[in-house]
């Protein structure tokens, strides 16, 4: 079983399991989550107690579980990658986001497998190929419109997942070997080294500078907010957030703020329904503002966009505050809209960097018609602050109030119950039936005697009943289903309440199936290409054998075998500095005095000792940027807790 078409499901992160219980909280329909090894953010791994303890938190809610084993495997891996599956099945885990191919050719039990982000799924073809082979969701690429989107939708019958908010790779995911190439840490091995967030200088053909010390290859943050419903109807059914590094603050926040928009469009399209259970009321307003972000894009999802880059800083300058209206000798006066909190982080721009502020102390001196008038008495001395001055534009990126406030109790997420009271032969009997069809029974040995008032006597059942406090249910709707009033007594009702409740979480729990592996289609599928390069991340006999079984003939090695000589694309992006900077020829057609002056020539980028090549595919709309694995790289010894294999470290394999 796979996500039904009618079924829209949040898709939250979780660094680790507390955060993902929160996640679940603030109204995930499913949390994907590091394993202890191979998953693609290689700090964020979690132990298999605490996954198995987060599933079963998640399944009482019908909430699933995806563990993340989305890097690219050696061959001295795999044996270890398998018995890992097999202990995830075990704990209970719906489902493995993975990018090997190696892995469907081991023995691995009937779990779902997700085709991560990493498979670079830009094409029908390859879609449709990856829904064949077994896949049961597919992480469509982040670049895609929705035009694309829509057309993949309707021609494959496997569900579509994409990114709705938060970090973009400003590369094709799978696509990027800038950080192996520079220091031997691999992106498709979980080690990025973030090259896409450095300063760098861009020169012409001619040499002329384009664009000095600029953040050139970092993108504004993803936020889909505003295209959730045309994306709905585009196709997509499981909507992704990234952060798998973020805080608990973030996720609840950013998992609120998608909750509600989802749940606004359910009201209005009862042709779809959530895909796990429960309501969640948020007890804070989400304001997505209020986290680490680098400004807002909505990247390709309607088109090329010009403004996509974040150029001048790839740090969370925040929300504007206020201006500067004086300067003290260990403070200064700030006039502003916002209340403000010791322990603010504030910052302003000076001379091209992001100067950034520690409010040690914070003092309301007024308000006027401009305004509050607050005073701020930072934790750095005045004079280390270099350009601040009257009329300087403050902005807060650490709302001190408002993370505290996200680490208190910020969300309850509950399971509606109808609860029939009724006797038995020896008692009480309690039948609860939740929002989701799910029925339990729980007897109690009570000796019943008559009640002298009826009415008072109902009323304590019902309000007894009722108290279901910090549990995951809450009522719907009482019935006493008694053949005349009964005193019972209080403590006596409380327990049945309690064991109850207990024995319909259990039963819920069995009630949970977790979704079968998705069988392969007969007769096989084919690849769409004949011919695969390093691009295809082959890094192990099993993921060769993979292609070759369809039907792909020459199948060379992945970068990271060390196999590629000289100058190759290390980074593959939709993302066109030739454009952002008007230079783009297509922008040029037309434009009288311009049209033919402008060539998609090659173009530098340098960041300090690093130089890479910039050519442009305009066919494809395309930037590559190349250059050559450093000597220190490529010859450097297989990581320390990785066992050494000659073959895939060091020598040449023969193309097949």
């Amino acid at each position: 079983m796979s996500l039904p078409d009618h079924q829209l499901e949040l898709l939250s992160p979780a660094k680790t399991a507390e955060i993902g219980r929160e996640a679940i909280v603030h109204g995930a329909d499913a949390v994907y989550i590091g394993g202890p090894a191979f998953g693609a953010r290689h700090n964020a791994s979690n132990p298999l107690e605490d996954i198995a303890s987060l599933v079963e938190f998640a399944h009482r809610y019908h909430a699933r579980i995806f563990v993340t084993m989305n890097t690219i495997l050696h061959d001295a891996e795999l044996e270890t990658a398998r018995k890992q599956v097999w202990q995830l099945y075990d704990a209970g885990v719906d489902a493995l986001i993975v990018q090997d191919m190696g892995l469907l050719e081991i023995d691995l039990p009937p779990i779902q497998l997700h085709a991560s982000t990493q498979c670079d799924i830009r094409t029908l073809d390859k879609a449709r190929f990856l829904g064949a082979v077994g896949f049961s969701q597919l992480v469509l690429a982040r670049e895609l419109s929705l035009e694309q989107i829509r057309k993949i939708h309707d021609a494959v019958d496997t569900p579509l997942e994409y990114f709705i908010h938060g970090a973009l790779c400003v590369a094709f995911s799978g696509q990027c070997y800038i950080s192996h190439a520079d220091t031997g840490r691999s992106a498709n091995r979980g080690d990025c080294s973030q090259a896409c967030r450095l300063p760098y200088t861009l020169t012409d053909d001619q040499g002329r500078v384009v664009a000095y010390e600029k953040h050139l290859l970092s993108m504004k943050d993803n936020d889909q907010s505003r295209n959730l419903e045309a994306l709905i109807d585009a196709g997509i059914r499981s909507f992704k957030i990234e952060g798998r590094y973020k805080d608990i603050g973030y996720v609840k926040n950013v998992t609120g703020h998608y909750r509600r928009l989802l749940d606004d469009i359910l009201e209005r399209r009862p042709e779809f329904a959530r895909a796990s259970s429960g309501r969640t009321r948020l007890l804070f307003t989400p304001d997505v503002d209020k986290n680490f972000h680098r400004g807002h894009t909505d990247y390709f999802a309607g088109g090329r966009q010009p403004d996509i880059g974040a150029f001048d800083s790839p740090k969370y300058v925040g929300v504007k505050l206020g201006v500067v209206s004086r300067i003290g000798a260990d403070h200064f006066d700030l006039v502003t809209d916002a209340p403000m909190a010791n322990g603010d982080g504030l910052n302003y721009m000076h001379k091209r960097s992001t100067v950034g502020i520690q409010a040690n102390r914070a003092e309301k001196l007024g308000e006027d018609a401009e305004g509050q008038r607050w005073r701020v008495f930072p934790n750095e001395v005045m004079s280390d602050l270099p350009g601040l001055k009257v009329g300087s534009e403050i902005h807060r990126n650490r709302d001190h109030q408002w993370e505290a406030a996200l680490q208190k109790k910020s969300a309850e997420r509950k399971v509606a119950l109808q609860l029939t009271l009724s006797e038995h032969a020896d008692g009480l009997r309690l039948a609860i039936c939740d929002e989701d069809g799910i029925t339990s029974v729980t007897d109690a040995s009570i000796a019943l005697q008559p009640a002298q008032q009826a009415g008072q006597a109902d009323a304590s059942l019902r309000a007894s009943l009722g108290k279901l406090g910090n549990t995951m249910f809450e009522v719907e709707r009482i019935a006493l289903s008694l053949s005349q009033a009964w005193f019972v007594p209080a403590s006596a009702i409380n327990a049945l309440r309690r064991d109850a409740v207990a024995a319909h979480e259990a039963a819920r729990l069995a009630a949970w199936q977790r979704p079968p592996r998705k069988t392969a289609a007969e007769p096989r599928p084919t690849y769409p290409e004949t011919q695969l390069s390093y691009l295809a991340n082959v890094y192990n006999e099993k993921a060769r054998a993979f292609y070759h079984k369809h039907g792909v003939q020459l199948i060379d090695a992945a970068y990271e075998a060390h196999e590629e000589a000289g100058e190759v694309s290390l980074m593959i992006t939709k993302h066109c500095l030739r454009f952002s900077f008007n230079l783009c020829p297509k922008q040029a057609k037309g434009v009288q005095g311009v049209q033919g002056q402008v060539r998609a020539d090659p173009m530098t980028l340098v960041n300090g000792d690093e130089r890479y090549t910039l050519r442009f595919d305009c066919k494809a709309c395309e930037m590559h940027v190349v250059g050559a694995i450093k000597p220190g790289v490529l010859n450097a010894p297989p990581p320390s807790d990785v066992p050494y294999n000659p073959l895939v470290f060091h020598r040449k394999r023969p193309r097949v």
